[in-house]
C-alpha cells in the first residue's frame, strides 16, 4: 500500500515557514535513489562494533573505537607517539567501527525512507533487525558511551573530540522517530532503543569528554549540540532541548559566525571549503531540530545581526559556483565538494528560496567518496519530511 505523504517539514521546521516550490518535488528528486539504496539495504546483515576488534583499543569488544584522522607516525621516531599533520588523513588508522556506524546509518536511512514512500512492512522489519543488533542484543550492542574515540597512538586512549564520530546516529534517531508509529514496530523495542539513547545522552552531557566537546570552539561544538538535540528530541528530554536552544543563541552563533556569515575558525583550517560546508550543515540541523511552534530559530538573530540565514547566504554563491571561492583550496577532497547539502534544502523551505532548492536538486545526492559521506550526516531528507 502506498502512503499518502503530506510533505511538510516536521516539528523542527518552525511555524509559518512554507516554501514556494511543490514539496512533491523532493520525492521526485529522491525516489529512484531511495528505492535503489533500500534494495541494497535489504540485502545487508547487521555489522556492529563487535565485528571488528582493534588491537590498540583500551576498551572492550562493545566499545566504539577510532583513531585521530590527522595523526601519523613520527619519521624520526617510528615507534614513538604519533605527530599531527592537520588535514591529511592517515589511511592506516583504525576506522572499522566508524565505517560500520556510517553503514548502519545509511541502512536505516534508506529503509525508513523507502517505508515513507511505499508503506511496505519489509522495510520496517529489516530496519528493526539492525536497530536491535546495535542497541539491544547483548552479544552485538554498542556501549552507550564514547570513551575510546579518536585515540592517538602513544598519546591518549580516547578524546572528547571523538564524539563527532557519532553524528551518524542523528539520522538513526530520526529513523526511530518515524518507525515508532509504524505498524509492526513493537513498543518494547522502541522503549529499549530510546533507553540506549537516553543513556548515551546522559554520558554526552555529564562525562568530561562530553563537556570538553561541548566547549570546543568550532564544528565539534556544533556537532555536539546537533547530536544532543537529536537524541533529546527522540527521548523527549525537554530540559536538554531548552539547554541546546540557549547554547545555539549564546555560544554557537555569536562565537563561531563572523558578521558576514562566514565561519572564521573553519576558514583557518587546511580544508576551509569542506569544513565550512560541514559546519553550516550541522548548524542548520541544529536550527531544524530545535525549532517548533514555540521556538523559531530560523528567524533568530543576534543583536549584531548573525543568523543561520546569513550563514547560508554567505556560502551559497560558492556552492552554486565553486570557482568563485576566494579562499585557499582544501588540501584534500577539494574536487569532491559540494554535494546535495541539507542546508540548501531546509534553508530553501524555511526562507522560500527556490534558487537554493534548484541548486540542491542539481547536486550529487549519492556521493561515493568516504570522506564526503563521513562529513555529510544528513543523507536521507525524506525521513525528515512528515
Amino acid at each position: 500500500m502506498l502512503l499518502a505523504i503530506v510533505l511538510v517539514l516536521g516539528a523542527g521546521s518552525g511555524a509559518g515557514n512554507r516554501q514556494n516550490w511543490d514539496k512533491r518535488a523532493v520525492v521526485e528528486v529522491l525516489r529512484e535513489q531511495v528505492l535503489t539504496d533500500a534494495a541494497w539495504a535489504l540485502s545487508q546483515e547487521p555489522v556492529t562494533v563487535t565485528a571488528s576488534i582493534a588491537a590498540r583499543s583500551a576498551g572492550g569488544k562493545h566499545d566504539f573505537y577510532s583513531e585521530g584522522d590527522y595523526w601519523w607516525p613520527d619519521p624520526d621516531n617510528p615507534e614513538g607517539p604519533y605527530i599531527q599533520r592537520d588535514g591529511m588523513t592517515n589511511p592506516d588508522n583504525f576506522v572499522a567501527h566508524r565505517l560500520a556506524m556510517i553503514r548502519f546509518s545509511r541502512i536505516v536511512g534508506a529503509l525508513v525512507s523507502a517505508y515513507t514512500l511505499t508503506g511496505e512492512q519489509q522495510y520496517v522489519n529489516h530496519a528493526r533487525k539492525h536497530l536491535r543488533a546495535w542497541f539491544i542484543e547483548a552479544d552485538n550492542r554498542m556501549n552507550p558511551s564514547l570513551l575510546y574515540a579518536q585515540a592517538i597512538k602513544g598519546r591518549v586512549t580516547g578524546r572528547g573530540i571523538g564524539i563527532i564520530d557519532t553524528i551518524h546516529l542523528v539520522e538513526v534517531a530520526q529513523g526511530v522517530r518515524v518507525l515508532e508509529a509504524a505498524p509492526g514496530m513493537p513498543r518494547e523495542e522502541v522503549a529499549a532503543i530510546k533507553d540506549w539513547f537516553a543513556q548515551y545522552l546522559g554520558w554526552l552531557t555529564t562525562h568530561p569528554y562530553g563537556q570538553a566537546e561541548m566547549n570546543w570552539k568550532n564544528n565539534h561544538a556544533t556537532c555536539w549540540v546537533m547530536q544532543v538535540a537529536a537524541f533529546a528530541r527522540l527521548t523527549g528530554n525537554q530540559e536538554i532541548l531548552e539547554f541546546c536552544r540557549k547554547r545555539f543563541k549564546e555560544v554557537l552563533l555569536p562565537k563561531q559566525m563572523a558578521p558576514d556569515g562566514s565561519f572564521p575558525l573553519e576558514l583557518a583550517r587546511t580544508k576551509p571549503y569542506g569544513y565550512s560546508l560541514f559546519n553550516l550543515d550541522a548548524m542548520t540541523m541544529v536550527v531544524f531540530l530545535l525549532s517548533d511552534q514555540n521556538h523559531n530559530l530560523w528567524n533568530y538573530q543576534t543583536p549584531d545581526g548573525k543568523s543561520i540565514r546569513k550563514g547560508i547566504e554567505f556560502l551559497y554563491p560558492y556552492v552554486k559556483n565553486k570557482g568563485s571561492w576566494p579562499y585557499q583550496e582544501d588540501v584534500m577532497y577539494w574536487d569532491q565538494w559540494p554535494v546535495a547539502h541539507p542546508f540548501l534544502l531546509f534553508g530553501a523551505q524555511a526562507y522560500k528560496q527556490d534558487a537554493w532548492f534548484e541548486t540542491w536538486k542539481g547536486l550529487e545526492h549519492a556521493p561515493e567518496e568516504d570522506e564526503v559521506i563521513r562529513n555529510l550526516p544528513i543523507r536521507y531528507p525524506l525521513i525528515w519530511l512528515n
